[in-house]
């Protein structure tokens, strides 16, 4: 029960790592404010873990000032927040639509910022936790993948940034950087004929990781066993940024004297 008598914050947290998230926290003893685009996805979740839920699009900055001022309402005070909510782009600079580019920062970059500061009165009222879902991403270019690479980057340093500002004011500010996570936000991908495979064979552990595994490390973040933790990149991948990207020469030896 690391986490009785907290109040949390998880966007996006009605599918993939941020419902994975929402139940871990509840289970381990938060009161959850489940924050989702999906309202009636959200309320379902909320409901099965005895917390609450909001609906709202994290880029648009006044819905997210009522979110922290509706989970500090409903719960008396707030403890983390968990920015997790996110979307990605896919294409090329020049076949990009303007309005698809600026999407993708206004959710998964201008957002975090929004929440950031709306809790933050609260959070150093309590001394709390915030923990960004980035990406690995955010740590490296993907082929057409240049507005949420943006994002993610920007956002890594955001969080690097925030956790020198507040430091001494006992609120803590890290970023988790998945790599390939089994979720609905991969699976079409991963269902392009052939792709699965390249994407494992990637993946030093050869599979994808599970949106359960982000939780586990979203919470220990979050937790007071991470208490000298801050400013910190998680990266939880499977070993996919440890690679060069230089052939596998172990297996293309194989067979030879």
């Amino acid at each position: 029960m690391r986490f009785e008598g907290k109040v949390a914050i998880v966007t996006g947290g009605a599918s993939g790592i941020g419902a994975a998230t929402t139940r871990l926290l509840a289970r381990e003893g938060a009161r959850v404010m489940v924050a989702d685009l999906d309202g009636d996805r959200a309320w379902a979740l909320a409901a099965e873990i005895g917390g609450t839920a909001h609906a709202l699009d994290v880029a648009d900055r006044a819905a997210v000032e009522a979110l922290v001022d509706a989970a500090v309402a409903a719960h008396g005070g707030l403890d983390i927040l968990v920015n997790n909510a996110g979307i990605g782009s896919f294409g090329r600079t020049p076949d990009m639509d303007p309005a698809a580019w600026e999407r993708v920062i206004a959710i998964d970059l201008h957002a975090v910022f929004y929440a950031c500061r709306a809790a933050l009165p609260h959070l150093i009222a309590g001394r709390g936790a915030i923990v960004n879902t980035a990406s690995i991403s955010g740590l490296a270019g993907d082929y057409g993948f240049g507005a949420y690479a943006a994002a993610k980057a920007g956002l890594v340093n955001y969080t690097r940034t925030l956790a020198l500002d507040h430091a001494r004011d006992g609120v803590r500010a890290n970023a988790l950087c998945p790599g390939l996570i089994d979720t609905p936000l991969t699976a079409g991908a991963a269902a392009v004929p052939g792709l699965g495979e390249r994407w494992h064979d990637a993946v030093p552990m050869g599979r994808a990781g599970t949106a359960e595994e982000m939780a586990a490390a979203i919470a220990f973040l979050a937790s007071d066993a991470a208490s000298y933790v801050t400013g910190a990149v998680l990266v939880a991948d499977g070993g996919m940024t440890a690679w060069t990207g230089q052939p596998n020469l172990l297996r293309a030896m194989e067979g030879v004297a």
